[in-house]
C-alpha cells in the first residue's frame, strides 16, 4: 500500500450481492489523533460488514516506535483492533499512516470463507514485503502451519482475541518508550468507526456447531464479556458523543449463558447478566441500540417489547441461513423454518415497525432444487426486510463439505441471484409504502449533493441510506426528523420537516 490513496469509498460489497444495501466511507477520531483511515467493506457469512483497515492513524505526539496495523474481518475483528490500539496508546506507542513509517505491523486477520483466507493472507505478504517487521493475529492466525507455510518470516502468529498475546509480542520486538505524565487515551478508547457510532462487543465465541462454519474452532466456545465492564465502556462511548451502539457477538442472545446469568454489578447496582437487562441499561443511555447476530431463540421474545415502546431500536439481525427442514437440520442450526415464520408473525404482532435483517446460503452441499424453492416460498411468505445471500463457500475445516457431493460453483451462484431477484422486488415493495412517511434519521456525512442518513431500519455499511437533497446544515451524528419522498430497492429520499 506504501504512500498510496488512504481513503475509499465503496458502494457495494464486493463478495456479495445484498438487497437494500450501500457501502459509505468510515472515518474515526480521537483526539489527539488525526484520523488517516481506509476501509474496505465486504461481507462476512453471517451478513455483517467485513472491513479491511490499512495505515490508520497518523498521531501527532511523536515517539520512537510506531506501529502500523491492517485489520481484515467483521465488526467483532474490528473491534479487537480497536483494544489492541487503545493499549498500544495508551504505552505511548504511535500509530503509523503508512508502511514506511512503522517500526513493526500488525495484521489482525479474517479465517471465515476461502475469499477471507486468500485476502489475509496477501495482506500477511503485503505487509512483509513493505515492512518485513509483522506480527500476524485474528481468526486466521488460529491456523498457523497455514501461514508460516507460505510466509515463514512473520515475527510472531496468535489466533483472535489475543490482544494480551501481540502486546507481549510488540513488546518483545518493540520495547515501548512510554511517558506517564502524558495521557495518550481517552476513556473510550480508539475506534475505527465514525465519531457518532461504535461497535460494542458483548460476548466472544460460540457453542453452536452450526456443519458450514469454522468460528467455533477459532474463536472458541461462548465467553461472555462481564456485564459492568460492558455497561461501562457504552456510557464511556456515549460521553464522547457516540449517537448509535451496535451490539455484537457470535451469538448476541446467548449473552450470559456460559455463566449461568449471573448478577453482576453496574453503578452500585445489581444486575443480571442477561440480554434483556443489558438492552435495559443501554436503552437508558438515549442513544441508538441497535441488535446483530441474534438466534431466534425464545428469550429473544422478551426483548420485543422494549423495541415496542422505544428503548431500543425495532431491528433485529437474525441469521436464519436457510429455510428446508433437511437443509436446516444437516446445518446444524437451532430453528425450524415453521417455527421462524411463526416466530416473525409474533415480533410483529408485538412490535409493527420491527425490521427484520437476514442472511442465507446457497449450494448448501446436497441442497436440491425443491430444497432451494422451499427457500424462495419462505422469502416470499417472511417479507424480509434486508436479506444478504451468499454462495456456499467449502471453507477448510467445514464438517459440511463432507456431509454430501458438492453443488456446482454455477449452481450455487445461479440459485445466490435468483434468491436476490426476489428479495430485490419484495425490498422496492416494502420501501415504496414508506413514501409519505414521517421519520427520524441519523445523519452519516453531508457531501456536495445534501445529507446521507440513516433510519433506525438500517445499520451502517450494511443497509439502505436516507438520501437528503440539498440539505447542508446538518453534521454527522445529528438526528433529523424528515418525510419520505421516493424510494427505490435500496434506498429513501426525504426532505427535512420544518421546525415547528
Amino acid at each position: 500500500m506504501g504512500q498510496g490513496r488512504l481513503a475509499e469509498n465503496v458502494r457495494r460489497a464486493p463478495s456479495a450481492q445484498v438487497a437494500g444495501v450501500r457501502q459509505a466511507p468510515v472515518l474515526g477520531r480521537c483526539e489527539p489523533v488525526i484520523p488517516l483511515l481506509s476501509l474496505r467493506a465486504g461481507q462476512d457469512g453471517e451478513g455483517l460488514t467485513r472491513y479491511t483497515a490499512r495505515s490508520i492513524f497518523r498521531v501527532s505526539i511523536m515517539t520512537e516506535q510506531r506501529i502500523g496495523l491492517v485489520s481484515l474481518g467483521c465488526p467483532k475483528a474490528l473491534v479487537d483492533s480497536e483494544q489492541i490500539l487503545s493499549r498500544l496508546r495508551a504505552e505511548g506507542y504511535a500509530i503509523s499512516p503508512t508502511y514506511q513509517e512503522a517500526d513493526l505491523v500488525i495484521v489482525n486477520t479474517c479465517g471465515f470463507i476461502d475469499g477471507a483466507v486468500e485476502e489475509s493472507l496477501e495482506a500477511i505478504g503485503e505487509a512483509l514485503a513493505e515492512n518485513g517487521k509483522v506480527i500476524v493475529t485474528g481468526c486466521l492466525g488460529a491456523k498457523e502451519d497455514q501461514i508460516r507455510e507460505i510466509h515463514p518470516t512473520a515475527l510472531e502468529i496468535t489466533g483472535p482475541h489475543a490482544a494480551d498475546e501481540v502486546l507481549q509480542h510488540v513488546h518483545a520486538h518493540l520495547p515501548p518508550a512510554h511517558d506517564p505524565f502524558v495521557s495518550l487515551v481517552p476513556p473510550q478508547g480508539i475506534r475505527l468507526t465514525p465519531p457518532h457510532y461504535a461497535y460494542l462487543k458483548i460476548s466472544e465465541g460460540c457453542n453452536h456447531q452450526c456443519s458450514f462454519c469454522i468460528i467455533p474452532s477459532l474463536r472458541g466456545p461462548l465467553v461472555s464479556r462481564p456485564l459492568g465492564e460492558v455497561l461501562q465502556e457504552a456510557e464511556n462511548l456515549a460521553a464522547a458523543g457516540v449517537r448509535e451502539l451496535l451490539v455484537i457477538s457470535q451469538d448476541t442472545g446467548a449473552y450470559g449463558q456460559d455463566i449461568k446469568y449471573r448478577t453482576g454489578f453496574h453503578g452500585g447496582r445489581p444486575v443480571k447478566t442477561r440480554l434483556k437487562a443489558l438492552c435495559m441499561a443501554l436503552g437508558a443511555l438515549g442513544i441508538w441500540v441497535r441488535l446483530h447476530y441474534v438466534y431466534p431463540y425464545l428469550s429473544i421474545d422478551d426483548i420485543l417489547p422494549l423495541m415496542a415502546d422505544g428503548l431500543i431500536l425495532p431491528y433485529l439481525d437474525v441469521p436464519f441461513q436457510h429455510a428446508s427442514p433437511r437443509i436446516l437440520k444437516a446445518m446444524k442450526r437451532p430453528a425450524s423454518a415453521e417455527n421462524n415464520l411463526e416466530r416473525i408473525r409474533a415480533w410483529r404482532a408485538v412490535c409493527p415497525d420491527l425490521t427484520l435483517r437476514s442472511t442465507f446460503i446457497t449450494g448448501f452441499p446436497g441442497a436440491t432444487e425443491a430444497e432451494f424453492e422451499e427457500l424462495l416460498e419462505f422469502i416470499e411468505e417472511a417479507q424480509l426486510d434486508r436479506v444478504g445471500c451468499f454462495a456456499y463457500s467449502p471453507v477448510d475445516g467445514s464438517a459440511a463439505n463432507a456431509l454430501a457431493a458438492a453443488v456446482p460453483d454455477g449452481i450455487r451462484e445461479e440459485r445466490r441471484r435468483r434468491l436476490m431477484d426476489v428479495q430485490e422486488d419484495i425490498s422496492a415493495e416494502l420501501l415504496a409504502a414508506k413514501i409519505g412517511r414521517e421519520i427520524t434519521v441519523l445523519v452519516d456525512e453531508v457531501d456536495e449533493e445534501g445529507t446521507i442518513a440513516r433510519s433506525s431500519a438500517d445499520a451502517p455499511e450494511i443497509d439502505g441510506l436516507v438520501f437528503i437533497n440539498d440539505c447542508f446544515d446538518a453534521e454527522p451524528g445529528d438526528f433529523l426528523q424528515v418525510r419520505v419522498l421516493d424510494a427505490d430497492e435500496h434506498d429513501l429520499y426525504a426532505e427535512v420537516l420544518p421546525e415547528p
